[in-house]
């Protein structure tokens, strides 16, 4: 089952590299002045639907301190060049500087994402 789902995997993201559709429709990321994460993936992804719950309440309780992007790359093709992803999900964290400071593939668990938020200097919600 694993491979079979890794082959999809891997045959969506060739299809996507040779296919590019319109305009990127996130020209402003990394957010200026702003540490930012990037999830890239898809909506019919399994991981991907997973993190979605987890990526709404973190947009919420960092909102005005991190951002907090998603962009569907199966909607998008264009942005899996642009961001030089291999396999969805991916997430890529970047300073308030702008510069990528990690990139980590697969599901990444709510902890996770906090404590890289936390290492780039984002403060925690206090309600945490």
């Amino acid at each position: 089952m694993k491979s079979r789902m890794l082959g999809y995997i891997v045959l969506a993201i060739s299809l996507l590299l040779i296919s590019p559709a319109g305009a990127a429709q996130q020209e402003e990321i990394p957010v200026k002045n702003m540490v930012t994460m990037v999830d890239l993936g898809a909506g019919k992804c399994i991981p991907c639907k997973m993190m979605a719950p987890i990526l709404d309440k973190l947009r919420k309780e960092y909102a005005g301190r991190a951002a907090i992007v998603f962009i569907d790359v199966w909607e998008d093709r264009s942005q899996s060049a642009r961001f030089g992803i291999n396999s969805i999900p991916t997430q890529i964290f970047y300073d308030k500087s702008g510069k990528e400071i990690y990139r980590h593939e697969g599901f990444l668990a709510e902890e996770g994402i906090v404590a890289k938020l936390k290492e780039l200097g984002v403060a925690e919600p206090a309600k945490r």
